[in-house]
């Protein structure tokens, strides 16, 4: 399996036998150089790419389910004027999804925040700052970020989550650890929309819904209006496919609090 630990493990036993080659039959240094490189690329793309399961285990889709189901999920809210334009659309599609919010924003809304609730959908943990550097954080900060977010939502639901969604999907040996401190499960995608890119909306439709299949898991925001639209086309989509969306716990027959 290529993952961070087996990939170490390899390319340690790589570098001993190049040194070996290099000080005992004169082989340039350069391929130490270009092992290293190539460590550097696949430790980047699986630290970038959250399906590769590289660094720790998310829960990305469930192709096993025996149930017409998909969970679409909805990152970086509440925000004050597109939350509840979603959960509008959500009730009259007769659709449960999973939000995963940001700490900051929910002590900034936080009876938006009760609203996602009040409509029986499942909220996760999202970090606290949702900061752009997150990915450079240590295990101590981290762990900070995902307390004080799931001590928020404690606080004003009753509720302590067990779900967490990486900011931008990143991931590395800090926030293996901080998961591990925190017993949160992360949670990953099958189906990323782009929808907070420059791409228009036919052409985020047709990301989600090119060969959506049963036990897949759609990211979008709740961010922009450009989601709204999208949306409400997809909704109607998986009404004519025969498809149910249902909250993350649900799909992966998990608990979404303690």
């Amino acid at each position: 399996m290529l993952n961070f630990k087996s990939v170490n493990i390899v390319a340690s036993l790589l570098c001993i036998g190049l040194l070996v080659l290099c000080l005992f039959y004169d082989i340039p240094f350069i391929f130490l150089g270009l092992g290293f490189l190539l460590w550097l690329l696949l430790t980047a793309a699986g630290s970038a790419f959250i399906g590769w399961n590289y660094h720790f285990q998310s829960l990305n889709s469930n192709y096993k389910t025996e149930r017409n189901h998909i969970a679409i999920t909805f990152d970086d809210g509440p925000n004050p004027e597109f939350t509840p334009q979603v959960l509008q659309l959500l009730k009259t599609y007769n659709a449960q999804a999973t939000f995963f919010c940001i700490g900051n924003q929910i002590e900034g809304h936080p009876e938006l925040f009760k609203e996602i609730l009040d409509n029986l959908h499942v909220v996760g943990n999202h970090t606290y700052s949702h900061s752009n550097f997150f990915g450079f954080f240590g295990t101590k900060k981290v762990v900070l970020e995902l307390e004080r977010t799931s001590e928020i939502i404690e606080k004003l639901s009753g509720l302590k989550p067990q779900l967490y969604r990486p900011a931008f999907g990143v991931t590395n040996p800090n926030i293996n650890w901080a998961l591990k401190q925190t017993g949160l499960q992360s949670i990953g995608w099958s189906k990323r929309s782009l929808d907070t890119t420059g791409l228009d909306e036919s052409a985020i439709l047709k990301r989600i819904t090119s060969n959506l299949k049963a036990g897949d898991v759609i990211l979008l925001h709740d961010s922009s209006q450009k989601t709204i639209v999208v949306l409400e086309q997809l909704l109607l989509f998986l009404q004519r496919q025969n498809l149910t969306p249902v909250t993350i716990d649900t799909l992966f027959d998990i608990k979404a609090y303690a």
